[in-house]
This record gives structure tokens, sequence and C-alpha cells, in this order.
């Protein structure tokens, strides 16, 4: 029997929330106050679908917030590697050119799997592999502000593009699929990583967990 054969299986964590309502600072926050265990990020965003094959007028007309723009069964495949043990290669996707690059990133396994993203809770076959449940509740107008900086600033975007996309499928979509899985988190975390204290409930709660596994191991 290996070593891998005989240990717990890893908890996975899902963090979810509209666009900038502050998932991965909170996904971060439990990252940093987790030490002494084994911890890894997993973003929904590296799972957009691959579109090599399209031109990048076609990609500018793709709606990025709607289940269909990613890939869930390669991430359904490679968190059941992960819950084995086995590394896996993740997809790099380049913001700019809206489609995967040609790297990837190879990922060993680790104790705790948080995966982030606005989409996350949406597959029942995603919400079943997680031991945690969380969605990140951040008024509107706090969002788009959030969104405007990120996209300017590190995707390159232009503001008409950003508050275009946001009015024509950002916000619709966060209304008709992301809110509505708020119904299925153990946890709801209000202001997103302001919540010290939501965030000290949580972390208390995955080491309780992860005593439990290792107790059993």
């Amino acid at each position: 029997m290996t070593e891998h054969s005989v240990r717990q299986r890893p908890v996975i964590i899902g963090v979810t929330g509209g666009s900038g309502s502050g998932k991965t600072t909170v996904s971060r926050a439990i990252f940093n106050q987790l030490h002494g265990y084994s911890l890894m990020m997993l973003q929904q965003d590296s799972y957009y679908n691959d579109q090599a094959e399209m031109s990048l007028a076609e990609r500018n007309k793709v709606n990025y917030d709607h289940p269909d723009a990613f890939d869930t069964e390669l991430l359904l495949s490679q968190l059941q590697d992960l819950l084995e043990w086995k590394s896996v290669a993740i997809p790099v996707y380049d913001y700019k050119t809206r489609t995967r690059s040609d790297k990837v990133f190879l990922q060993e396994p680790r104790e705790v799997i948080i995966i982030e993203g606005i989409l996350v809770l949406h597959d029942p076959r995603l919400r079943d592999l997680m031991d945690i449940k969380v969605f990140v509740d951040t008024d509107d107008d706090i969002r788009i502000i959030r969104r405007i900086e990120r996209d300017i600033k590190d995707r390159g975007r232009s503001l008409d593009s950003v508050i275009t996309q946001y009015l024509q499928t950002v916000k619709p979509m966060y209304h008709q699929f992301i809110e509505p899985t708020k119904r299925y988190a153990d946890i709801i975390v209000p202001e997103g990583g302001k919540n010290q204290v939501a965030i000290d409930l949580l972390t208390t709660k995955v080491r309780d967990v992860l005593r439990t596994n290792r107790a059993h191991s």
C-alpha cells in the first residue's frame, strides 16, 4: 500500500461571489491563516474554454459570465485527480488574448484545495465535491468599481469596454446564475476580505476538519 493510498481525502473549500466581490481576497486570507498545512488555490478562470481557433473579434463577443464559458468537465476531471493525490497540469488563461496560453502549471496535490470563481457553486457535481461552500456577498456598486479598476490596470481594457461588458453580461448573468447559488452556501461572508470575523470562523472550521482527518489517517 502506498503512502498516498492511506491518506485522508483532501478538503475542498469553494469560494464564490460576483465579479469584484472580494472572493479572491477571502480565499487568500484563508490560505494565509492555515499555517502548518499544505494548501493550494485553484481558480475557475483557469478553466475558461480554449478559444484558440476563434478570432479575437469572435472571442470579444463571448459571454464570459455564463456557465458555458467554462470547461467544467476538465475542472471536474482535474479535481478528481487531486482528490486521488495525483498531480495535474492546469491551463494558464491569458486575459488579454481571451484564450489559453501555450503554458500549463503543474500542480501537486495538497491537503486543502481552495477553489474560487464566479460559478463554482453552479454545477451540482462541483458542489458535491466541496466540504465547505462560501458565498462572498458585496454591494453591486462596490463590485463594479473594483472591476473597472482591475480590468483597466491589470487586463488592458478600456473604460467603455468594461462598462459595456458589465451592463450587457456581467450584471444580468450575476442575477441569473451567480446570486441564486447563495442558497447552496454554508457560510455567507458580507463585505468580502474586510470581514475578519467571518474569515476567522472559516479558518477555525477548516482546522477542525483537518485535525479530524489527521487523527483518522
